[in-house]
């Protein structure tokens, strides 16, 4: 009934004020177990010289409360999360099944040929342009072709501008925006810069109005080497291919809706077997820059040329940033 000194909470369980004596499990008391701070955390115990014991035994009763304390806590993880979509088990990552299920629930919704492809043919007659193809997806090469469109006098001794859209393919004004400037603005700036766009990298994903490409991958976290996508894999060696030595500006055009918060972030926390609690969308346009090199003045000129035509998100902080 008494371990140590201390009253027995349960067989085989005393409870010390750990929270003020410092125990490696316990901050305050200075205990090991107290370093982390985490929800759940104990100090195990075994007895070596115990003639029902012996050192085998021991060791694997360490592992065995390991074991048994992960069980827990992945159970009572699990338990906590609600089911926010309909595929799979809250809490577990999906398995290639629930992938394929995924997959095959995706539906077409628009047409890459009528809305990106035959645009794109009437930009072949534009004096100042051409367009180029520089890769295919290959689960279906036919269906999509992946184009850029650049300018003809492309000079070396240029700045040289990029516009990307589309790489999450359901964002419609992306890859809608950037032929829009093909068609109206590209080919004024052709003689000062070289102009290079790519309207619509995923162009699965903008049939489908999805965020994952086909084989359920953010092509927006894959422009880096040995984490390619098709995608970015095709983009990157077509920008290898043209000996840039410095690119003056980059534009990758992006949305951010409703759909966010409805469908492709509880998609992504799912298949992670990660908990969701929602998104707040910001309303209206915002810039997303980069901390180790903010270039404000730069940014604070599109929001200037930017509210012209529509409002500015207003919130003091988007997206979790300030």
């Amino acid at each position: 009934k008494v371990i140590c000194g201390e009253s027995i909470a349960k067989e085989g369980i005393i409870l010390f004020p750990t929270k003020s004596l410092g125990l490696c499990g316990s901050l305050s008391l200075g205990l090991c177990r107290g370093i982390t701070g985490g929800t759940y955390a104990t100090t195990t115990e075994v007895y070596p010289d115990s003639p029902k014991a012996t050192g085998e035994i021991c060791n694997e009763a360490q592992v065995a409360a390991i074991v048994a304390a992960l069980d827990f806590v992945l159970a009572t993880q699990t338990e906590d999360i609600p089911r926010f979509y309909p595929i799979g088990t809250p809490g577990k990552p999906w398995s290639d099944s629930e992938r394929n299920q995924w997959k095959e629930s995706r539906k077409y919704h628009r047409s890459y040929k009528e809305e990106v492809l035959d645009k794109l043919d009437k930009l072949k007659s534009n004096d100042a342009l051409e367009v180029v193809q520089y890769g295919a997806l290959s689960h279906n090469p036919g269906r999509y072709p992946l184009f850029a469109v650049k300018s003809k006098q492309w000079k070396d001794d240029k700045p040289t501008l990029l516009v990307t859209g589309g790489v999450h393919g359901y964002e419609t004004s992306g890859v809608q925006g950037a032929l829009l400037f093909l068609e109206t603005q590209a080919a004024k700036y052709t003689t000062q810069v070289n102009v290079l766009v790519a309207p619509c990298i995923s162009p699965w994903a903008y049939e489908h109005i999805e965020r994952w490409n086909a084989d359920l991958k953010d092509p927006n976290r894959s422009f880096k080497k040995g984490n390619e996508t098709e995608e970015s894999a095709a983009l990157m060696s077509y920008l290898d291919s043209l000996n840039v030595k410095e690119w003056a500006c980059h534009l990758d055009l992006h949305e951010t809706t409703d759909t966010d918060e409805l469908e492709f972030m509880p998609a992504k926390h799912a298949e992670a077997g990660l908990a969701y609690s929602g998104e707040v969308i910001p309303d209206g346009f915002y810039l997303v820059g980069d901390s180790e090199d903010p270039q404000l003045d730069f940014l604070q000129a599109i929001i200037d040329g930017v509210e012209k035509v529509t409002h500015i998100a207003p919130e003091k902080v988007i997206c979790g940033e300030s």
